[in-house]
């Protein structure tokens, strides 16, 4: 047989993994996104994008952080252009931002300024800047997050004084750790911004942070207006976010007009009196809002990881061989296919539980415009715990992913690296996840204290992401006793992570007084967990998939609910949940080896399906921008193009080589022959560097040492009278001759000592 050429034996391999695929991916696709008519919108937006110029990726590896924010700026602009030119309404335009994958500076004008002005401000305002900024003939951005404090808004301390003689607002930065930090879009590109600051009312009381409309550069020229002081915060790790001029803000005692307040539920009379809003948290809309679309996003990011990684692993070929001769394919080794197909059902996890949160949020927002509060509690506790799933889910998926490709994922080329710095602060922006743990099960514990407020408990009171909680209040219901035919019921995995979430709140409950540790993140974790496991639950009930469709995706959420359980199992065997019988005929005595053979062969039997539900996604090759996800399975020529395009291979000789071998030549740069027992006029070009003197059949290495001061344009003497007793040789000496003289001679004020270092025989 002969040898394999594994460059051509890829698109061999990826074309057989999707003539195995049984589902019907064309319908699937539609599935996840929202129908056929959706699905041939984002294609069409996304084949535009992807054969216009602006949006090349092909060199973005490697320009500085400067030309990717200038690239950013024109990518913006073409947008526009093209929504011009095509008529695209304002969804589609934004699916024409979604498909670039890079954070732009627009796309902070577009999430966290426009939506919260838009949705607090006063009627008045609106009717004044709303149509300047759906135009952007404004650029926004959101200002919050200070240099000492970010998460904690209540500390926040910027302050926004009213003062009633002139009806203005005085916003100030008292502090250096009051200045506003890390505002995406603030340190070029904004003109005006939505400034939380605490508002002091005269007489000097504190009513907490407000929402402030504040104008940062003159539209005429784009300078910033005095009294404040802007500028981007520098580059950030791993080079993430380039594109973004994420900027700080200082502000020295600056007026705005009384108007300028985001008034539409807080606000202050003109003589100073505070009129408070109807709930205490309707400031943070703009954060709930942003955390609602991370979900969705989070989703689309892990279908890239998993699209990249599988389609990778389906045609890279290492270790054992197999029955061809062939080295087996890495995606059959169950150390990778353990890694990645839960990615894959993260993915289609979140994509779709996004979108219910989206609808969820419009709907509270409605019902907010018309002083209905009633949602805002029940979305301010799942966006914050669903914040925290996504993005420390998506963190480690990417890496997961990335890591599974070996060397070559730690390339650029790879595309996941990149996709991970841009994600990596997801932990820590809109709320570091560690304190809103703390939030999460602050209502989780107000839930529970409310069920039992009362000598007949009722589950009315509770709200869908505290639904669990009727589990304490039905003594009858037990946790279910598992088998290995427990695993293949979605409602099982589903009811065993409520068990865990009602009896992790009662326990904190219990023990409050006195918690450990890490209480906070464990019960977050396993509230939010059985939240989403109800809600996995009713997408398999409601799927509209039929026969081997339904059959597949419904497999692969099962695979998240059932690996979500094993991730669980510290806490759902510390509860006694886990109510597994001994399986000693097998000889083990691990109450969960059911569920991970279980798991096992829910990966078996969807291996078959991988590269066709990857495919689902209906991801281009110019969107994942991977040489090892591409398309047709061509890895290698993939990645050695890429590699061709690197500016150090475009010279065959580096600019750089002539400072790399300064001191490392020999002989050295500088050389002279003797003539007549003189010395030629020869310059010194090196601060230190090796000088070589040809004598007839010898050659002589000086180290030369001198003093950089010299005044330009001297000439130095050198001829004879610089070598003083020059040894003498005879022709016939061969080896070494060790030598050595003292030589000195002045160049204007500079002087340049010179001694024999070695003297070879070269003849």
């Amino acid at each position: 047989m002969s040898k394999m050429d594994a460059a051509k034996q890829t698109g061999i391999d990826m074309a057989e993994a999707r003539a195995k695929t049984s589902i019907d991916v064309a319908l699937v696709r539609e599935f996840l996104h929202n129908g056929p008519d959706k699905w041939k919108e984002r294609s069409s937006i996304v084949n535009v994008l992807q054969n216009d110029p602006t949006f090349d990726k092909s060199q973005r590896d490697f320009m500085t952080r400067t030309e990717r924010y200038h690239r950013g700026l024109s990518m913006t602009n073409r947008v526009y252009e093209l929504q011009e030119s095509h008529n695209w309404s304002n969804q589609q335009t934004a699916t024409a931002f979604a498909s670039l994958d890079e954070g732009l500076p627009i796309s902070l004008h577009m999430i966290a300024f426009q939506p919260v002005f838009m949705s607090q401000g006063s009627p008045e305002l609106i009717a004044k800047y709303g149509e300047l900024i759906a135009r952007r003939g404004i650029l926004g951005c959101y200002l919050q997050t200070e240099l000492g404090h970010g998460t904690n808004v209540a500390r926040l301390e910027t302050t926004a004084t009213y003062i009633p003689e002139t009806r203005e607002f005085e916003i100030n930065s008292p502090t250096l750790t009051s200045s506003k930090w890390w505002i995406g879009a603030l340190g070029r590109t904004s003109t005006h911004g939505v400034v939380q600051a605490k508002l002091i009312l005269p007489g000097g009381k504190d009513v907490g942070p407000h929402l402030f409309f504040v104008q940062l550069r003159n539209l005429e020229d784009h300078t910033v207006l005095p009294g404040i002081i802007i500028g981007d915060i520098g580059p950030k790790a791993l080079a993430g976010n380039s594109p973004n001029d994420n900027g700080f803000a200082k502000f020295d005692h600056i007026r705005i007009p009384k108007e300028n307040m985001l008034s539409k539920f807080a606000q202050v009379t003109d003589d100073g009196q505070y009129v408070q809003p109807p709930h205490s948290k309707l400031s943070y809309g703009g954060m709930m809002y942003i955390r609602a679309n991370m979900v969705t996003g989070a989703g689309w990011l892990m279908a890239k990881a998993a699209t990249v990684a599988i389609r990778y692993a389906s045609v890279r070929r290492q270790g054992e061989l197999t029955e061809n001769g062939l080295e087996r394919q890495i995606i059959q080794y169950p150390s990778v296919y353990i890694r990645l197909l839960p990615i894959l059902s993260h993915a289609y996890v979140f994509t779709q539980l996004g979108d219910t949160l989206m609808k969820t949020f419009n709907t509270m927002s409605s019902r907010l415009a018309s002083g209905d509060t009633s949602m805002l509690p029940e979305m301010h506790a799942t966006t914050s715990g669903l914040k925290v799933m996504v993005s420390s889910l998506g963190v480690q998926d990417l890496e997961v992913a990335r890591r599974s490709m070996g060397g070559h994922g730690y390339s650029a080329f790879a595309g996941l690296g990149r996709l991970y710095a841009d994600y990596l602060p997801s932990v820590t922006y809109e709320g570091d996840n560690f304190v809103l743990d703390q939030q999460v099960v602050r209502a989780a514990l107000k839930s529970f204290r409310t069920l039992f407020s009362t000598k007949t408990p009722s589950t009315s009171s509770l709200s869908p992401s505290s639904y669990y909680l009727r589990l304490l209040i039905q003594p009858a219901t037990l946790p279910p006793e598992l088998t290995e035919a427990s695993w293949k019921d979605p409602s099982i995995a589903a009811l065993l992570l409520e068990w865990r979430a009602a009896l992790m709140v009662y326990e904190h409950a219990q023990t409050s007084s006195d918690p450990d540790a890490s209480v906070n993140q464990r019960v977050s974790k396993g509230v939010t967990e059985a939240f989403i496991g109800s809600q996995v639950l009713e997408i398999i009930k409601e799927l509209p998939l039929l026969s081997e469709n339904g059959r597949v995706v419904s497999k692969l959420y099962l695979l998240y609910l059932l690996t979500t359980v094993e991730g669980g199992l510290v806490d759902l065997l510390s509860f006694g949940l886990f109510r597994a019988p001994s399986n000693t005929e097998s000889g083990s005595r691990d109450p969960a080896r059911s569920l991970r053979l279980a798991i096992k062969q829910l990966c078996l039997e969807l291996l078959p399906n991988a590269i066709g539900l990857s495919d689902v996604f209906g991801f281009t090759d110019w969107e994942l921008d991977s040489a090892l996800g591409v398309y047709d399975g061509k890895v290698y020529d993939a990645l050695w193009r890429c590699a061709q395009g690197e500016p150090l291979n475009q010279k065959a000789i580096p600019a750089a080589y002539e400072f790399l071998t300064r001191h490392t030549r020999n002989p050295s740069s500088q050389s002279c022959t003797v003539e007549d027992g003189k010395l030629p006029r020869v310059a010194p070009s090196y601060k230190t560097s090796r000088f070589t003197i040809h004598i007839p059949n010898y050659t002589y290495d000086f180290v030369v040492v001198w003093n950089v001061i010299t005044r330009r344009g001297a000439t130095p003497p050198l001829d004879g009278s610089v070598v003083t007793s020059p040894p003498t040789f005879d022709e016939q000496t061969t080896g070494i001759i060790q030598d050595t003289i003292d030589s000195v001679w002045i160049i204007d004020t500079s002087l340049i000592y010179m001694a024999w270092n070695k003297a070879t025989d070269r003849r």
